[in-house]
């Protein structure tokens, strides 16, 4: 079986992996430290430096373009550091510098479709994290594992890690951060079905990101921004049934998206926005704003995107053997058999 389908098809469970991940990091970090010279914070500084070029990596071409690179990065060069010896103010930058970067290498798992991959990383990623005792970094990856775990199909696991991180973030100061969860608990809240909550939680995530300053925000929150936050509301307002708030989100999303030169952020967003049509019943604007869906989605490598065209595909069979749906169905095969 191949491997990729093999990790996208594995199920979610909130303790997959818990177990090897957590003691391969409590070895790494607690063992006797191995001969060499003592990690000095210019090595971790080098370590920072590398993690904006990855992300911009991911952001702009996808998780599967640069994962296995990064990886071969982690595992070559930073991850032998965090057995080395260090000072206490070393240490600790440098279990954040390395949760930064694990994180986003779950992150590019996740978006390349290996998610029991992906939720390791995470894990790591969380207790390196609570290693450098910073609180925003911990609650930045409980909202990724509660993104996963929402979109796995546990939304109510996604709302528990979402919660969660919030209240780490009671001990420092995101707004960015505290956006990104209030949004990804409305995601959940959606697909339990609770409208009230949601549309409270869409709210409060946008009031929260009216506080950012972006000269105060980590690099990792750059991305926590209208695109992506205005791309999330509008997958929740589509679950919620709401066409019309779904297409004033997804509007603003693409439109910063565009800006930005984004292709997934912008894919995810035009199917979101095709939905939105098709939820009003109009065909023709939403196989318009569909073959924009494709055209984006294949300019990265990201099975979320992909995703987001099947879900194209499935909303459009009611409308039976309309030529528009035939044409549509051809061109996302070949895009998805091309992926």
């Amino acid at each position: 079986m191949d491997r990729r389908k093999f990790l996208a098809a594995a199920p979610f469970a909130a303790v997959a992996g818990v177990g090897p991940s957590r003691d391969w990091l409590l070895n790494t970090l607690d063992q006797t430290p191995e001969p060499g010279p003592r990690v000095r914070l210019e090595d971790v500084t080098a370590v920072r430096n590398m993690f904006g070029t990855f992300q911009r990596m991911d952001v702009l071409q996808g998780g599967g373009s640069g994962r296995l690179v990064l990886a071969e990065y982690m595992n070559q060069h930073v991850y032998p550091l965090l057995r080395r010896s260090h000072e206490d103010v070393v240490r600790r930058a440098l279990c954040e510098a390395s949760a930064e970067q694990t994180y986003l290498l779950g992150w590019m798992a996740y978006d390349n479709g290996e998610n029991s991959v992906a939720q390791r990383y995470l894990i790591q990623s969380l207790r390196l994290a609570e290693e450098s005792r910073n609180a925003a970094l911990g609650a930045h990856v409980l909202a990724g594992m509660a993104d996963q775990a929402t979109l796995l199909g546990h939304p109510d696991e996604g709302r528990r890690l979402a919660q969660a991180g919030r209240q780490g973030l009671a001990k420092a100061t995101s707004p960015a951060c505290e956006a990104d969860l209030w949004c990804l608990e409305a995601r959940a809240l959606a697909l339990l079905g609770d409208k009230t909550a949601a549309t409270r939680a869409v709210v409060r995530s946008e009031r929260a990101y009216e506080r950012v300053d972006l000269d105060t925000e980590p690099e990792w929150a750059a991305f926590i921004d209208p695109a992506y936050l205005h791309g999330e509301h509008a997958n929740t307002m589509r679950d919620l049934g709401d066409s019309e708030a779904a297409e004033e989100h997804a509007a603003r999303s693409i439109e910063h998206a565009r800006m930005q030169r984004r292709a997934r952020r912008g894919a995810m967003s035009h199917a979101a926005l095709a939905v939105s049509h098709l939820q009003r019943r109009d065909l023709d604007a939403a196989y318009s704003v569909g073959l924009r869906t494709l055209r984006l989605t294949g300019r990265v490598k990201s099975s979320r995107a992909v995703e987001a065209v099947q879900d194209l595909q499935r909303r459009m069979r009611p409308f039976g053997s309309h030529r528009l749906v035939a044409d549509f169905d051809e061109r996302a095969r070949e895009l998805v058999a091309a992926a």
